[in-house]
């Protein structure tokens, strides 16, 4: 089981491929992505860009009424991708894994010139890329 940063990571990885494709910023986010995936397996990388390549075309011909559900199971599928590609290292190597992934969801956030939004979390889990970030979060009746 991963620790909740590492889900919350693999759910933000989920919803930058998503909200990357169709952006110019799509190119690269696939090809980190499908290295990533790949974890330096020719074959593999060529599996995940094909992948990729289904869930941007897609994203492009979706009915606008059907869009936000599509996207829903798309993040998620990227999501468990990513939690798969995290609980099958090492220690060692997941932790590389993480920081690359976190590239990805910065690449993306910068790109969109804000953060990644969209994501569901269960438990105590927070995740914020960027530099000099700031968040004011209210619960509660007065929020």
């Amino acid at each position: 089981m991963l620790a909740d940063a590492l889900l919350a990571i693999a759910a933000a990885g989920g919803t930058a491929v998503v909200q990357a494709a169709g952006t110019e910023a799509w190119t690269s986010v696939r090809q980190r992505a499908a290295r990533l995936l790949g974890r330096d397996a020719p074959e593999r990388e060529r599996a995940e860009l094909e992948r990729l390549d289904q869930t941007a075309a897609a994203l492009e011909v979706v009915e606008p009424e059907q869009e936000a559900a599509l996207r829903t199971r798309q993040e998620a599928s990227w999501q468990t991708r990513f939690e798969l590609l995290l609980e099958s290292a090492d220690d060692a190597e997941r932790e590389r894994l993480a920081d690359d992934l976190r590239a990805l969801v910065e690449e993306v956030a910068e790109a969109r010139g804000n953060g990644v939004s969209g994501n569901t979390f269960q438990g105590p889990t927070a995740f914020q890329v960027g530099n000099h970030n700031r968040q004011d979060i209210r619960f509660g009746n007065g929020a």
